[in-house]
């Protein structure tokens, strides 16, 4: 009987997501069957994230639940991937023994003949095979991240555009287990995504560590615009692509060259993913972030001068180690004053064999919480604020597929990158519709279809 149902589940960023995609496009090129029901897996692969220690955790409980499973089922195969692997290594076969996979972050690509190997050896009927453990660095290893030609098309897709980080943020733990930055050639991301576009890609997010830093040491400047920026002019002339986005930026490589982009692209959407970490210099400083808080004020400034509408969001730490009630009120100032549309709030926790490891943990969970909570309400009503703007205001969303809930409920975003929920139908998928606002969450808009000719389609639906 063939063990060819494998089922995937994802820890952590947009980075791991589009690795997973990767992973799930390589096997099912290699004849295996890709599924969303875990139970019906014959191989389950945990794609994990190591950038806080809760995400970790989570993963491990995740595993250990399932060698429960595997002590029923020998054959049953169960595999870690990833940066929880490429951190911990070896050593979760202490705490895992009976784990079949740990495969690295320069690995994936190495997933599908690792697994063959294994079920290979199983279905000889000799003993259990020795676990895999693939760990090593690999020359060259951004490049096969691309996209597969056999995969199932996509209305929005990610495109790596690089691999690794060279900063040295106190607090990161991603230049271990994602190593060096490494640059893909423009001409291959290019070459991809006029790929992606003639399967009915729409919408392309470009991912780096530092998605700004691209290919800053192996390709030249032209005309005084980094590669990066060429790279989106590239992307920008690629007929089918509709939309643009990046993400994450550093403010030390975001210059007025990247800034004009957004007057100059109209493809290029109206949101930014911008980390800031803390509001008090003092910290930002200790977390080794290179840039002043008016620094990061100065860039958002200017971009709004060029976009008065984006959309913002970001990235805050609260309780670093040494940070004082005087500097999370400059973080809850400045946090309050930039006015985020969305922000992914983090409560530090240490990691192992970066430069704020010695410092220790001592703010306490307590104060950690409460700053976590103020920031949480000022961004719900930021948030609440910006989408009760939008009621009665009409613009083109994307539709990206069904809803979770409700029938005949589609779900797409704005250029803002904000959910909307709408009653459509299945042939609006990939489509960018006009819709008017009617009423909004802090999270999430719904609305109603305005094209007459949509509208007239909807009715003869209904009748």
């Amino acid at each position: 009987m063939p063990m060819n149902r494998v089922y995937i589940k994802t820890y952590g960023c947009q980075m791991n997501e589009r690795d997973s995609n990767a992973v799930a496009a390589m096997l099912r090129g290699k004849g295996y069957s890709v599924i969303d029901n875990e139970q019906d897996a014959d191989v389950i692969l945990l794609n994990t994230c190591s950038v806080r220690d809760q995400a970790e955790q989570k993963a491990i409980g995740k595993a250990g639940h399932l060698m429960k499973r595997k002590h029923k089922n020998p054959n049953f195969i169960v595999g870690v991937m990833g940066c929880m692997a490429q951190n911990r290594g070896e050593a979760l076969l202490d705490s895992l023994p009976d784990l079949d996979l740990v495969i690295g972050t320069q690995k994936f690509h190495r997933v599908p003949d690792h697994l063959s190997n294994m079920i290979d050896t199983m279905q000889g009927q000799g003993p259990r095979p020795e676990s895999i453990v693939d760990l090593a660095e690999e020359l060259d290893s951004q490049n096969t991240i691309k996209a597969h030609l056999n995969d199932k098309p996509q209305i929005t897709a990610f495109v790596s555009i690089m691999q690794g980080c060279n900063m040295k943020c106190a607090y990161c733990i991603v230049p271990k287990t994602r190593g060096v930055e490494r640059a893909r050639p423009m001409e291959a991301i290019v070459e991809e995504i006029e790929e992606l576009a003639t399967k009915g890609t729409r919408e392309i997010t470009l991912l780096g560590q530092i998605v700004n830093q691209y290919g800053i040491r192996e390709f030249p400047f032209v005309d005084k615009k980094s590669p990066f920026v060429q790279l989106l002019e590239k992307v920008h002339a690629i007929e089918g692509i509709e939309r643009i986005r990046f993400t994450s930026p550093h403010p030390i490589g975001f210059k007025d060259d990247l800034i004009k982009c957004y007057a100059s692209m109209p493809k290029l959407c109206e949101y930014l993913h911008f980390p800031m970490q803390s509001g008090s210099d003092r910290i930002l400083k200790a977390m080794r972030r290179p840039y002043s808080i008016e620094k990061f004020r100065s860039i958002i400034d200017k971009i709004r001068m060029v976009r008065p509408d984006m959309y913002i969001s970001t990235d805050i730490i609260v309780g670093f180690p040494g940070e004082t009630d005087e500097d999370f009120e400059l973080t809850r100032k400045h946090f309050e004053e930039i006015g985020f549309d969305m922000a992914y709030l983090f409560k530090y926790s240490v990691r192992p064999d970066t430069t704020a490891e010695p410092l220790g943990d001592p703010v306490t969970k307590a104060q950690k919480e409460h700053r976590n909570q103020v920031l949480l309400e000022i961004l719900a009503k930021n948030s609440l604020k910006r989408n009760e703007s939008l009621v009665d205001k009409i613009e083109n969303v994307l539709f990206e597929g069904p809803a979770k809930k409700g029938e005949d409920m589609f779900v797409g975003r704005t250029r803002g990158n904000r959910v909307v929920i709408v009653k459509a139908n299945q042939r609006l998928v990939g489509q960018l519709v006009p819709v008017r606002f009617s009423r909004v969450t802090a999270n999430t808009l719904y609305g109603d279809l305005v094209l007459e000719g949509v509208e007239s389609e909807m009715e003869a639906i209904t009748l």
